[in-house]
């Protein structure tokens, strides 16, 4: 009797922890909700936190008021009930190697609607492009996938990461090479350009599994994980999330600098981005993080009234 009841609490054990293991995945497995627009995910009382911890910090309050600093959350602690919050958070900025997701995405589109196939090349290139911010391999795939495709993957009524109306969003019109012709934003006639709050969307929903479908959403996470620059977000959550997954792109260009991560892990599951148009960029977005998260620890204390 003793080993039947033995034997069974270790069934009930191991299918709980089975099911965990399942609700921790991303894509979370059997998600069903809708990839809602990042605005109506928009929390004021979280936003108005965040403001108040950011005006702490003088330099920070000053490079805000002056549009040349950009800040996004989403807490992603419950799915069911996803916060968004920013400062300067449609603003449309320089943002260097960060909007290569958006040729990530373009790629992923163009395999998906059988336009290109895929090949051990293409996956090498992808990771090349970013993990290690490879500009010669965002080239190549950019030359594969072409500026048109790329318009029309992030104008797509689906995702809406370009759109004049909300301020611009992401946008790449330039190969990462010198030689090449501009396709510039038409707003600001920018060749790399993006919004904190349409990177936090790619984020949020690559984390639901809704960027194009769950598979594809899973290779784009799978190809964002690990990776191998460590300076700025991924600095200091080295030292205080070691345990945690991250998924990250970020860029850097004379002194504009930017970053962006979803991160995945025990007491932590958020989306963080930066933009900042200053010489001391790095070390800023590197010093957000702690800040960003004690905002983030307030979120499932906050009733949002929208």
């Amino acid at each position: 009797m003793k080993n039947r009841l033995y034997l069974l609490l270790t069934v009930v054990l191991f299918s709980l922890n089975v099911v965990n293991i399942k609700a921790q995945q991303l894509p979370p497995v059997n998600y069903s909700g809708e990839a809602l627009p990042i605005r109506e995910l928009k929390c004021t009382e979280l936003q108005t936190a965040l403001k108040e911890e950011l005006y702490k910090n003088k330099k920070w309050k000053n490079l805000i008021e002056s549009k040349k600093m950009a800040v996004g959350i989403v807490d992603l602690h419950d799915l069911n009930n996803i916060k968004f919050a920013g400062v300067n958070e449609d603003h449309m900025m320089y943002a260097a190697s960060l909007p290569k997701i958006a040729v990530l995405l373009a790629v992923k589109r163009g395999i998906h609607d059988g336009e290109i196939t895929d090949s051990e090349a293409i996956r090498n290139d992808l990771k090349l492009m970013i993990s290690k911010s490879s500009n010669a391999a965002a080239t190549r795939m950019i030359d594969l996938v072409g500026f048109e495709k790329i318009e029309e993957t992030l104008r797509n009524a689906e995702h809406k990461f370009y759109d004049e109306e909300s301020g611009g969003g992401l946008w790449v019109g330039k190969r990462y090479a010198k030689s090449g012709k501009r396709y510039p934003d038409p707003m600001k006639g920018l060749s790399h350009g993006a919004t904190v709050s349409m990177v936090c969307s790619f984020y949020y929903q690559l984390a639901i599994g809704r960027l194009i479908d769950r598979e594809r959403s899973a290779e784009m996470l799978e190809i964002l994980k690990d990776p191998a620059l460590h300076h700025k977000f991924v600095n200091t959550l080295d030292k205080i999330a070691p345990d945690a997954s991250i998924y990250r792109k970020s860029g850097s260009w004379k002194h504009y600098h930017a970053d962006s991560a979803l991160v995945w892990g025990p007491g932590r599951k958020y989306i963080i981005v930066a933009l900042v148009e200053n010489t001391s960029g790095e070390s800023i977005i590197r010093n957000l993080v702690v800040p960003l998260e004690k905002v983030l620890k307030k979120a499932s204390e906050i009733s949002c009234i929208n």
